[in-house]
């Protein structure tokens, strides 16, 4: 099997997505439904799976709605034999549950960095340790797509928190690829700009009630980050065929636009600056080193 082989036999898979009873979650999951797959959608709030399960009208052979809060171990393992019985074994994993909630460095706290890191990078790493057993020994190709962010590619002004999680997991998402590869199991990371979501006001009705209150500089943070999802936001279904197309071609990074680059590029030139200046500095300290040493 070649590790660039994607995947394109959807029918009949079993699928299993975080945050998958809104926003970006639940286009991957109308795109899966669309493509003959089994879907299972996993999110915290009852509310909106009841009302993914109006949207998507897939039957209860082909679709289970399941409550998860993606920190809890146990309760993600118990989903997932829920899922193992009733759908079959999971091939396609979309760690997409997610919140851009941080704090100010003048409010620092123990309590919203468990917060943050627990759903944003644990979560993802709580739906790997879950599945990617089974796949290791699966017979069929198997997938994984973790969504991070542009907020995992470069400092945009989205809160240290946010960034500090978004971009661990670019990085779990790109070693695991590497390792996984020979297993038959893709890994793409899905960095999404500006999309048509409720993720700020799911941010806000999920912080921690003895949390410290959002300081003005965070607020503002929230507030544009909402008129941006609002006012220029991506479909959130577009998005979805997007990852699925990614995952057809076993593509490595899924972007949602195209308006980092120039920004990117600087950020590139400037590593590479840095490395040509510790060459030529390290150098010539270590000559002087070894003159010293005689």
């Amino acid at each position: 099997m070649s590790t660039n082989d994607g995947i394109t036999d959807f029918e009949g898979r079993v699928a299993f997505v975080t945050g998958g009873a809104r926003g970006i979650g639940l286009g991957i999951a109308r795109a899966l439904l669309r493509l003959g797959a089994k879907v299972a959608i996993a999110d915290i709030s009852e509310d909106a799976l009841d009302r993914a399960g109006d949207v998507l009208g897939a039957s209860p052979d082909r679709l289970r709605r399941l409550r998860l809060d993606v920190t809890d171990r146990q309760r993600y393992a118990e989903v997932a034999a829920e899922v193992r019985r009733d759908l079959g074994e999971v091939s396609l994993l979309f760690n997409n549950a997610g919140i851009i909630d941080s704090v100010s460095p003048s409010s620092l706290s123990y309590e919203m960095w468990d917060h943050v890191m627990g759903i944003n990078l644990e979560g993802v790493y709580n739906g790997i340790q879950t599945f990617v057993p089974a796949m290791l020994t699966s017979p069929r190709r198997c997938h994984i797509v973790n969504t991070a962010s542009e907020a995992g590619l470069l400092e945009v002004g989205s809160g240290f928190l946010y960034h500090a999680s978004k971009y661990a997991v670019v990085g779990l998402s790109e070693s695991l690829r590497r390792e996984l590869a020979h297993f038959g199991v893709g890994v793409s990371v899905l960095f999404p700009g500006p999309v048509a979501t409720e993720i700020v006001e799911n941010t806000r009705r999920m912080r921690p009630e003895t949390a410290p209150p959002h300081t003005k500089r965070v607020t503002e943070i929230l507030d544009y980050a909402h008129r941006l999802l609002t006012e220029q936001g991506a479909p959130p279904d577009g998005v979805g065929e997007l990852v699925l197309d990614a995952v057809e071609t076993n593509a490595p990074y899924i972007a949602t636009r195209d308006e980092l680059r120039e920004a990117l590029q600087r950020r590139t030139d400037e590593l590479i600056g840095a490395m040509r200046h510790a060459e030529g500095f390290l150098a010539g300290f270590g000559a002087d080193t070894a003159r010293l040493a005689t």
